[in-house]
């Protein structure tokens, strides 16, 4: 499926004519999750956020965003009955990932690993706790590959189905039940455009890197040349 955005809003149709869905929506940070839940809280879910992410490279770092997550949800009001899931902070698990990887360049295979990474337990988790659905705020950036997180979250879901490849079966089975990946692609209908609105709305905590320290070092490499270059000589 290329069109990831037509796939969602098939689901949120399908969705939206049974019973209420529990949703379990990784999030990576609160501006990305701003116009996600905004989205998501007009349909048939009952959603969490699950704040799971490895590749921050520092720990403040993790909990300003953890703790800007909860300001939002007791500030806008579409967000108020939002769970959030702290899913702990282990930047151990993503270095020992990218061993090997550190001198890649952004949007490459560490990334691909490291959005695999925070997936994996999103839906593991997700599995566990009885969710219906789970997805990734990860999407609304246009920095952030959309094809890739599909194709990983897809992935995600059949290993959960292990044997159970169909969900007549997954629902029969004893001690098993269907969770799904939610497709997501919110950064079409100018959904990215629409979260910088909301950060300046409620003046949120918005940060110029990604998260781990590979993306923090390229990008004072952007802004070093930047000022090297406006130094320059007429």
């Amino acid at each position: 499926m290329e069109n990831f955005y037509v796939g969602f809003e098939k689901q949120l149709r399908e969705i939206d004519r049974g019973e209420k869905k529990r949703l379990l929506l990784h999030a990576c940070c609160c501006p990305c999750s701003s116009h996600c839940l905004e989205v998501l809280s007009q349909h048939n879910f009952e959603i969490s956020i699950f704040f799971y992410n490895p590749n921050i490279d520092e720990q403040d770092e993790y909990l300003k965003r953890y703790e800007e997550l909860i300001r939002f949800t007791r500030e806008a009001p579409f967000a108020t009955q939002v769970k959030i899931i702290d899913g702990g902070y282990e930047p151990e698990i993503f270095y020992e990932m990218a061993k090997g990887l550190e001198d890649l360049p952004e949007r490459g295979k560490r990334c691909y690993l490291c959005y695999e990474q925070r997936l994996a337990k999103t839906a593991e988790y997700a599995y566990n706790n009885g969710y219906d659905y789970f997805s990734t705020t990860l999407s609304i950036s246009p920095y952030k590959n959309a094809t890739w997180l599909n194709e990983i979250g897809k992935k995600m879901e059949l290993k959960l189905q292990g044997p159970y490849h169909n969900k007549a079966e997954v629902d029969e089975a004893e001690n098993d039940h269907p969770c799904l990946f939610l497709y997501s692609d919110f950064k079409k209908k100018n959904g990215y455009k629409r979260s910088i609105e909301l950060s300046q709305e409620y003046n949120l905590y918005r940060q110029d890197y990604c998260g781990c320290v590979f993306s923090k070092e390229e990008r004072l490499r952007a802004i070093a040349k930047r000022k090297q270059e406006n130094n320059k000589p007429e």
